[in-house]
């Protein structure tokens, strides 16, 4: 007796975390042109849960699709990161000032502690364990969700400069520091004083994509 097919939802959650991993990892480059078709093939899969995938990354604005072309992953301007960055930079110096603030003694210990493997970490990692300690659901859902996925695609596409990775240790150091001690206005002014940095590298990159 043959076993039941999956539910078409889980189908489709399949093949989006599977999409979502081969665009966040370059398997699936930026301008790629997404063919349902050979993608349900390759996935074993009908094209009806390709299709529900590509509408969730469209939604995350990992996919573009114009009236008149194909679906294809989204190639990164200049232009359009630094927009991103600048939101970011407001965003996570509230998350920062907010995570600060709610603060208790007696969890300061425990919060370092969560930090300290991410200190040297991946500077996303870092930057989420902040939004999630700031105890605002859309804050973290804003953060962790749509941004992230947009900031993990730059990230591969930039590539990290060297020089800065142990600079950016410091600065996530003191940053949860000041986070563990309460002091809201340190937070908030060290987060963005972080992300500045990253934006100034991003300025510095040639234009016609991140």
């Amino acid at each position: 007796m043959t076993e039941p097919e999956p539910k078409a939802a889980a189908l489709g959650d399949r093949v989006f975390h599977a999409l979502l991993e081969q665009i966040h990892s370059g398997a699936i480059p930026p301008g790629t042109e997404i063919r349902e078709a050979r993608i349900a093939a390759e996935m074993g899969v009908s094209r009806g849960p390709v299709r529900e995938a590509v509408r969730r990354l469209q939604g995350l604005e990992l996919i573009t699709r114009e009236s008149w072309q194909r679906a294809r992953v989204v190639r990164l301007s200049r232009a359009a990161m630094i927009d991103l960055f600048q939101l970011r930079e407001a965003l996570e110096g509230c998350a920062a000032r907010l995570a600060a603030e709610r603060m208790q003694p007696s969890s300061a210990q425990a919060l370092l502690a969560q930090f300290e493997p991410l200190i040297d970490g991946p500077d996303l990692d870092f930057h989420e364990l902040v939004a999630v300690s700031s105890g605002n659901e859309r804050l973290v859902r804003t953060l962790c969700g749509d941004l992230y996925h947009l900031l993990k695609l730059y990230r591969r596409q930039s590539g990290a400069v060297p020089e800065r990775k142990s600079q950016a240790a410091d600065e996530h150091r003191a940053i949860a520091a000041a986070i563990a001690a309460g002091e809201g206005d340190q937070a908030e002014a060290l987060m963005r004083a972080h992300i500045r940095l990253a934006l100034d590298q991003l300025r510095a990159l040639p234009d016609g994509g991140a």
